[in-house]
């Protein structure tokens, strides 16, 4: 899913402007390492409301819209 691993990349380099570590991130999401990792690969396994914890920390905001429109 190319979708999901671009979501990844802009999540760790938003990450990285903020010089937070993975650790670091994921202490102030409430969710493992492991978790942030996952995200930023873009192997999914991460619930949906922890990408929205982690996209609100980094000031990213998700955007959905209906593709028949």
């Amino acid at each position: 899913m190319p979708e999901i691993s671009n979501l990844g990349r802009l999540f760790a380099a938003r990450r990285i402007e903020l010089r937070l570590t993975q650790q670091t991130l994921a202490d102030l999401a409430g969710v493992s390492r492991y978790s942030v990792q996952a995200l930023e690969r873009g192997s999914g396994g991460i619930k949906l409301a922890s990408v929205i914890d982690i996209a609100d920390i980094l000031g990213l905001r998700l955007h959905a819209t209906n593709e028949s429109e």
